[in-house]
């Protein structure tokens, strides 16, 4: 005998649009302003005003800015987001010394996502790197994850770990990234960075992220590499 199923409530599983019912041959209204309201929470989240000299007061940080000159010309160009404005480069050529590792918070395409993650996971971490030689903390407005290649660089660290606001999805406009680079310089690829993504206390939490950052960084300094080198030389063991 066949056993028979209980059916399995989607919703209760996940915030992804499914199971969403249906009315005729559409889906309910109520669907439909669900999404109109998620999408333009995805929308606000990108355009928010980010509060880079709040940020750069908790974390004893000084702020810089990328080439763009605003949010409209860094939403056109990605490529102004990913260098540093010359008179800022200047700025942090000043400080360059012999770091072990450069902590970078940036905008990026979500604010609200630095805003209510950055600070808990940098208190959380920063305790772990006893020992090592930490650059000033820049905080970037209008920057790209490669802007952390041009500020590791300019300052002389082994490392940068880049803290940015992540592309809003409907489900979650609030989700923050972490990416890390060995030797940083400008022309890295992505394929020479580790990601750790959804940083939000909806899905990897700062707190845990902090910790799953820290043994990262540990496998990054003692292999001397990062991305998918660091993922073969792991592979190998």
């Amino acid at each position: 005998m066949v056993p028979t199923l209980e059916p399995i409530d989607l919703r209760r599983l996940t915030p992804a649009r499914v199971s969403l019912g249906r009315t005729g041959g559409t889906v309910p209204l109520r669907e439909v302003l669900d999404f109109q309201l998620a999408h333009a929470r995805a929308r606000d989240a990108v355009h928010a005003r980010f509060d880079a000299v709040g940020i750069a007061a908790e974390t004893e940080g000084l702020v810089v800015r990328s080439a763009a000159r605003d949010r409209a010309e860094y939403l056109r160009r990605p490529d102004l987001g990913r260098k540093l404005a010359d008179s800022d480069r200047k700025l942090l050529s000043e400080l360059r010394g012999e770091f072990d590792i450069a902590l970078v918070v940036a905008d990026g395409l979500s604010p609200l996502a630095i805003h209510r993650n950055a600070v808990e996971l940098l208190r959380a971490l920063v305790p772990k790197l006893e020992g090592w030689r930490i650059a000033p903390v820049v905080v970037v407005e209008q920057g790209r994850v490669a802007i952390g290649d041009d500020i590791g660089h300019t300052l002389g660290s082994s490392l940068v770990v880049v803290l940015i606001g992540e592309r809003p999805g409907l489900a979650s406009p609030d989700s923050m990234g972490i990416y890390v680079t060995w030797n940083p310089a400008p022309g890295r690829a992505d394929a020479e960075r580790n990601c750790i993504s959804n940083v939000r206390p909806e899905g990897l939490s700062p707190g845990a992220a902090a910790q799953l950052l820290f043994l990262l960084l540990e496998k990054a300094r003692g292999h001397r590499l990062t991305g998918v080198a660091l993922a073969g030389a792991l592979a190998l063991k």
